[in-house]
């Protein structure tokens, strides 16, 4: 199959495409997954701090529903500083919050009442001061705040290499059977070659390995019919 550049003019994004073709394995996925939906950028940076605690360790679909239980505690489905902080924990917990959760997102309302969260403070920022500014939060790791990078922002060279599943995507493809700190490396490392836009090729490793995964699902329904 031809993984030249040439094959990679039909990308609404051709800049990444071509970067992230150089990469032979790389360069299958995106054959493979086409165009797919990538994020645009959102202006609240608060709400979405919000939602990286609420989906913290949870599967896409679950964090949704909670989410959407937790908006309806809000007038207009807006959790506002004041209203969270407002609201007891109890309530919070009720609505498919852990303990840790419902604390953490009454920390993200406390800082959002001190310091200034508006997409006007926060874009202008780089990556590594967008971390630093954010890290006091208590229950924002460094993951969350990448994904906020990634999700709200769309900075476009962003490589969460705690993320579970980029690890096992990049060791699948990659035919990696590091683990621990030596992983971390091993990704770190392969990624340089994507560099301006690791976030890109973590988009299309997430596409990939969940279309991997529902083929496998549907596969094993079939043998079991």
């Amino acid at each position: 199959m031809d993984y030249s550049l040439s094959s990679m003019s039909n990308f609404t994004h051709p800049d990444f495409a071509h970067t992230l073709a150089q990469d032979p394995q790389l360069a299958q996925v995106l054959q493979t997954m086409g165009n797919i939906a990538l994020p645009t950028p959102k202006q609240d940076v608060y709400v979405s701090l919000l939602r990286a605690i609420v989906g913290q360790q949870l599967s896409t679909q679950v964090a949704d529903s909670i989410w959407a239980r937790f908006s309806k505690l809000f007038e207009a489905n807006y959790p506002t500083p004041e209203a969270l902080l407002s609201l007891p924990i109890a309530d919070l917990r009720a609505v498919g919050l852990s303990q840790a959760k419902a604390t953490y997102v009454q920390h993200v309302a406390n800082f959002a009442q001190s310091q200034d969260l508006s997409f006007a403070h926060i874009s202008p920022m780089t990556d590594q001061e967008i971390i630093a500014y954010l890290q006091p939060i208590k229950g924002l790791g460094v993951w969350s705040i990448q994904m906020l990078l990634m999700f709200t922002l769309v900075r476009p060279d962003v490589l969460p290499v705690g993320d579970l599943g980029i690890q096992l995507a990049i060791k699948d493809l990659y035919n990696i059977s590091q683990t621990g700190k030596a992983l971390l490396e091993a990704i770190t490392e392969q990624a340089t070659a994507w560099q301006p836009y690791r976030s890109y090729a973590c988009f299309y490793l997430w596409a990939h390995r969940n279309q991997t995964i529902a083929h496998k699902k549907k596969t094993a329904r079939t043998s079991n019919s």
